[in-house]
């Protein structure tokens, strides 16, 4: 299935029922006065958050909600029945803007429910008009239009740590070291297309598309991505020993980390992660990792062959999730 993590949908509150005009009919008093009910109030648009990372998949070909109309007001002054509400379900992590007005709604919480578009407000009666100088009214009034909007929806991974990095870093395959998660992994590059997730002592660990130079402008797969990090209190930052110049490879990911957003990304708490150590011997290694001490930056060396690097990460990775 296609994974879908953005989508703009329209939506529509009820309108409200129409007030109306009638009369009270009794037997022996024909003509008892004003008794036209006033209209119900129209549905509301609720959005409640769910467990469903693929959930916004179902709305490629359903662009168009709208909660019921609010019934038209009764005779003897009965209030129509309000119309029934309209609730979309969204992933947890959903960021909802309603872009008529700017204003933006989050869900966070499984089982979250935010109400987002009011139902218009039902119509008066006649017999709301009834004074002792308007003792006939024949005034009543329309339901008022609900709310409507064009939404966009993004949604946004809950997860406590980000792991990042230029293609073939080794994120997917740190990942499932750490974890135990399966995500797919190649000897090739732009192996992840979607973002993968894993859990390590409770806490979510997500993985997304590998980054390139102008990522943070919206170049390559990864910049769509960036935002499901957004949320996270730790990134863990793969630089592939592989590489000729892993100190140039840091420094590339890392602008585009500091250009996102503003800067939401930088202010993060980062783990550096030399992977693949089993490609290079102990003595460039030791170099390598000299080259990043004299940048201020500490480095984990792991390889997914050895089971006592991934431990080591694996507990400062926990630590520093507290």
């Amino acid at each position: 299935m296609l994974f879908v993590d953005e989508i703009t949908i329209d939506a529509r509150a009820g309108h409200g029922g129409d007030g109306v005009v009638r009369w009270l009919h009794e037997k022996g008093k024909e003509f008892s006065g004003p008794a036209g009910g006033n209209g119900g109030n129209g549905g509301d648009v609720y959005i409640h958050a769910v467990r469903d990372l693929n959930l916004l998949s179902r709305y490629r070909g359903e662009k168009n909600f709208e909660a019921q109309r609010g019934l038209d007001g009764g005779n003897r002054n009965k209030e129509g029945h309000g119309g029934a509400n309209i609730i979309i379900d969204l992933p947890v992590g959903s960021m909802v803007r309603n872009t008529n007005t700017g204003e933006v709604f989050e869900l966070t919480r499984d089982n979250e429910k935010k109400l987002i578009l009011k139902g218009g407000r039902g119509g008066a009666g006649n017999a709301v008009f009834k004074s002792s100088v308007n003792r006939s009214p024949k005034e009543s009034t329309q339901g008022a239009r609900g709310e409507e909007a064009t939404l966009h929806i993004e949604l946004r991974l809950i997860a406590d740590a980000g792991i990042v990095g230029l293609p073939n870093a080794g994120k997917s395959s740190l990942l499932n070291a750490l974890t135990g998660a399966r995500a797919t992994v190649g000897s090739y590059a732009f192996t992840t297309l979607d973002p993968n997730l894993g859990v390590l002592y409770g806490t979510v660990l997500a993985d997304i598309p590998g980054l390139i130079e102008g990522a943070s402008a919206g170049k390559g797969l990864g910049f769509k991505f960036l935002r499901h990090i957004s949320r996270t209190r730790l990134l863990l930052h793969c630089v592939s020993l592989e590489s000729e110049s892993p100190l140039a490879d840091y420094r590339t990911v890392r602008r585009e980390i500091v250009e996102f957003e503003k800067g939401i990304l930088a202010k993060k708490h980062e783990i550096l992660v030399l992977t693949k150590s089993d490609t290079r011997d102990t003595k460039q290694i030791k170099e390598i990792v000299k080259v990043f001490k004299k940048e201020g930056l500490e480095a984990s060396v792991v390889s997914i062959l050895d089971d006592n690097s991934i431990k080591t990460l694996r507990d400062r990775v926990f630590a520093a999730l507290g």
